[in-house]
């Protein structure tokens, strides 16, 4: 799926963008609003399609669209709307085996996301970050360390606001530091990151992809268009990046990271400290200790790794590395201390939205792990979380659509009990923990049963951890 949809992606080119030409964008989030203005200001013909109904939408999106003259439907996709445009514009959500987008490919018609029509008017270098987890915590680190170096930089992408809003304005940034994810790679058209840094791949999303080799390669097209002018860094700890290095070597210059030290341009770990090799002339090695900063542990020693090599080689010096590695502070609901309450430590770590991240979330636990987890299925494979119990994982506490699922995958090997919400998960969680556990939010599923968004899941936790300690007083 993902190759086709980059195939058609391929034919709009910049002369693609002229006045007169009709281009129908699809979903109206943030990204398909960036969307709308970037084309409407190319001076192109615009109309938007979005299949929640008009109720739904903010009030100031609709009226915006009416006056720069945007023909909107909402409640659904039809034909018409589809086949009287030129091309076609998916925002990262909007599943591609819609049927007016498969007809769509079918008639010759192109289709292309945000991500890759924005590149094409992009005239600041990029480095871009992709992984199954921990691009978050990379881009944010990496834009830090720019900053540092005293450079204005556009942070955004997958995270915050859509290189579209960028374009828009007068690009007067050093560099642009983008969060990739695989829905925007499958439609990036011929995006060509100077930098582009791959972090790691496990299962995910695999209710979208037709098999996780498909979702795989969806990760590794980050470096499809990359020239001999061009980096790619990859995490050769990680197997499945491994796998894929070995067999598709990439067409840009390849610098790796990992514990072992390699040969050529990367960095490699010394216990918590990132040495980087081939900045300079000769034999010359950089080393960056993390042990004072909160990177000093996993899974954070792998993104500091990453960040720092990606920092170098767009020439950020070593001194605005070291300022940014010690100005960093966690991102939100990735391993958030609450609060501790009677002995029991209680983290938000709603980000986790599949198998690994919570994997590495418990590799990071000193304590016996009560986990809070369940939401809507991924397709993850729960039986890797299974064989934690006992070890990591102590007890479990479920809700959500998958509940019944996770449940089968644990099947009688620890306690696990069934929340009807989050308030009850937590008074549930509180009472399998013992004065010295901790309580794990970190659901391996997506938010979007319950809540509008895994930030409002974990601020929900937040509040029903507060709430509880303020009842013990």
């Amino acid at each position: 799926m993902a190759d086709d949809a980059m195939t058609d992606s391929m034919t709009i080119n910049r002369a693609s963008l002229r006045p007169g030409q009709h281009a129908l964008v699809v979903g109206l989030g943030r990204s398909g609003m960036a969307t709308a203005r970037l084309l409407a200001a190319q001076g192109l013909r615009v109309s938007v399609s979005e299949g929640a109904p008009l109720n739904r939408l903010a009030g100031e999106q609709v009226q915006e669209l009416a006056a720069r003259g945007i023909a909107l439907e909402t409640g659904g996709h039809s034909a018409a709307f589809f086949t009287r445009s030129d091309f076609i514009v998916v925002s990262p959500g909007v599943p591609l085996t819609l049927a007016v987008l498969e007809d769509a490919r079918r008639r010759g018609v192109p289709v292309l996301g945000e991500l890759g029509l924005a590149a094409m008017l992009l005239t600041t270098p990029c480095v871009a970050i992709t992984g199954t987890n921990g691009k978050s915590t990379v881009t944010t680190l990496v834009g830090d360390m720019l900053r540092a170096a005293g450079q204005e930089v556009f942070v955004g992408g997958n995270l915050g606001t859509p290189l579209a809003e960028y374009v828009l304005g007068p690009q007067q940034a050093k560099a642009v530091v983008l969060e990739v994810s695989s829905f925007q790679l499958d439609t990036a058209g011929a995006f060509r990151p100077r930098v582009a840094v791959l972090l790691n791949i496990t299962p995910d999303h695999l209710e979208r992809y037709a098999s996780y080799e498909a979702y795989a390669a969806s990760k590794w097209s980050i470096f499809r268009h990359q020239g001999p002018g061009d980096v790619a860094v990859i995490n050769l700890d990680d197997n499945e990046v491994a796998r894929l290095a070995a067999a598709h070597p990439t067409p840009g210059r390849c610098c790796t990271c990992g514990r072992a030290p390699g040969s050529g341009t990367g960095a490699h770990l010394q216990g918590k400290t990132v040495v980087v090799r081939g900045m300079g002339a000769g034999d010359h090695q950089e080393a960056y200790d993390l042990a004072a900063t909160g990177l000093a542990e996993e899974p954070n020693l792998h993104n500091a790794m990453a960040a720092i090599l990606a920092a170098r080689l767009l020439a950020c010096p070593e001194a605005a590395v070291r300022q940014g590695l010690a100005g960093f502070t966690a991102l939100p609901h990735r391993l958030a201390l609450v609060a501790e309450i009677d002995g029991v430590a209680y983290f938000d770590d709603s980000k986790g939205t599949n198998v690994g991240a919570v994997l590495a979330a418990l590799t990071a636990m000193t304590r016996p792990v009560v986990l809070i987890a369940g939401g809507r299925d991924k397709g993850g494979a729960y039986t890797l979380l299974a064989e934690q119990a006992g070890k990591k994982i102590k007890g479990l506490v479920l809700l959500g659509e998958a509940r019944e699922k996770i449940a089968a995958a644990f099947g009688n090997r620890i306690q696990v009990e069934m929340a009807g919400d989050l308030a009850e998960a937590v008074a549930m969680a509180a009472h399998l923990a013992s004065p010295g556990d901790a309580v794990l939010l970190s659901p391996a599923c997506a938010s979007f049963d319950m809540f509008a968004s895994y930030a409002q899941r974990g601020e929900r936790f937040q509040e029903a951890v507060r709430a509880m300690g303020r009842r013990e007083k």
